[in-house]
């Protein structure tokens, strides 16, 4: 029974691990400093942490079929300026469209998730149709995407200025909440979980998602047994540009503003929440509730060290640590499987 018992905890461990460090980094913090733990420090994180959430589980997408996507961060700020330069007040002395009408909020909010759907499309197609390792060509596209959202930033009249002036009801998104008081809850924490429930539907209940691990698997027994590898791909990479390009819409609502900078490094931050969160690297395996743990534990680190006074340059040679340990650890279980 004792060994019985021992092995059943030592599972319940390995399939937790990660909220517990999660739990053990929350109370490391609050025992230094116990104001940690109120409500409104919480509430703050969550709403940092909701469009980072968005942007790893697009991530994951890719990630599961043993690619990678660079350009995340890139059409983040893509969608933020496309959104933004659409949804000013219309009294705004420096609006990007001066002659434009008030728009309905849906109809930017979608041409900018759109945008973000081509662009994973077209990702989509240069991997799957052309066989361009994912890197280079995820890495192409983000070049190229923050060229073209330059130039759309630099049209005249608003000569690269950054983008202010966001109506009300764009901003109410990023920064309004159902509720009053310390125990309301953002609408954009909302958004990232139902977003996060739509995921797991994915991930869990549709023939996409079992189409998805199989690639990552094993791409040649996928293709034996009779997937379309080609279309998946393409259906997979235009999704995950399509949450990027909500992300973007959620942080210009957030921030209550856009530049061309916006997103800049986002990839490698939802990357390395992906993988700690036990995403491997070797694709094949992943789950919403473990990206999740990831981006908190990320989000905490960076959020809770600044809290207690710590040099932010401490905080890159922690998550540097964690990301290659996770790695690691990683890369040792696909060895043992083999």
């Amino acid at each position: 029974m004792d060994a019985a018992k021992g092995l059943r905890l030592k599972n319940i461990f390995s399939q937790n691990a990660i909220w517990i460090v999660l739990v053990a980094l929350i109370l490391g913090i609050a025992v230094i400093d116990a104001n940690f733990l109120s409500i409104t420090t919480l509430r703050d994180m969550m709403v940092q942490s909701s469009t980072r959430v968005i942007i790893a589980l697009g991530a994951a997408f890719v990630l599961i079929t043993a690619g990678t996507d660079l350009s995340a961060g890139r059409v983040v700020g893509l969608s933020a300026v496309v959104s933004a330069s659409m949804l000013q007040m219309p009294d705004y002395a420096s609006k990007f469209f001066p002659n434009m009408p008030e728009l309905w909020l849906a109809i930017p909010i979608v041409i900018a998730i759109v945008v973000g759907l081509l662009v994973g499309l077209l990702n989509g197609i240069i991997v799957a149709k052309f066989n361009v390792p994912p890197f280079i060509a995820t890495l192409g596209t983000m070049v190229a995407v923050y060229g073209a959202n330059s130039l759309y930033f630099d049209m005249p009249p608003n000569n690269s200025q950054p983008i202010g002036g966001l109506r009300k009801d764009f901003t109410e998104l990023g920064t309004g909440a159902v509720g009053g008081g310390q125990f309301s809850i953002p609408y954009i924490v909302l958004i990232a979980i139902f977003v996060a429930f739509i995921v797991w539907v994915v991930f869990n209940k549709t023939r996409l998602g079992k189409n998805m691990y199989a690639i990552g698997g094993n791409i040649q027994a996928a293709h034996v047994s009779g997937i379309n590898v080609a279309r998946n791909l393409m259906w997979i990479y235009a999704i995950a540009g399509a949450l990027y390009g909500l992300a973007g819409v959620l942080e210009a609502a957030r921030t209550g503003g856009a530049s061309n900078n916006y997103g800049n490094m986002y990839e490698l931050d939802a990357i390395a929440a992906c993988v700690v969160g036990g995403v491997s690297t070797t694709g094949g395996v992943g789950r919403v509730k473990g990206i999740i743990a990831g981006v908190l534990i990320f989000t905490v680190i960076n959020y809770g060290l600044t809290y207690i006074g710590i040099n932010p340059n401490w905080q890159l040679i922690i998550k540097g640590l964690i990301i290659v340990v996770a790695v690691a650890f990683d890369i040792r279980k696909y060895v043992a499987k083999k």
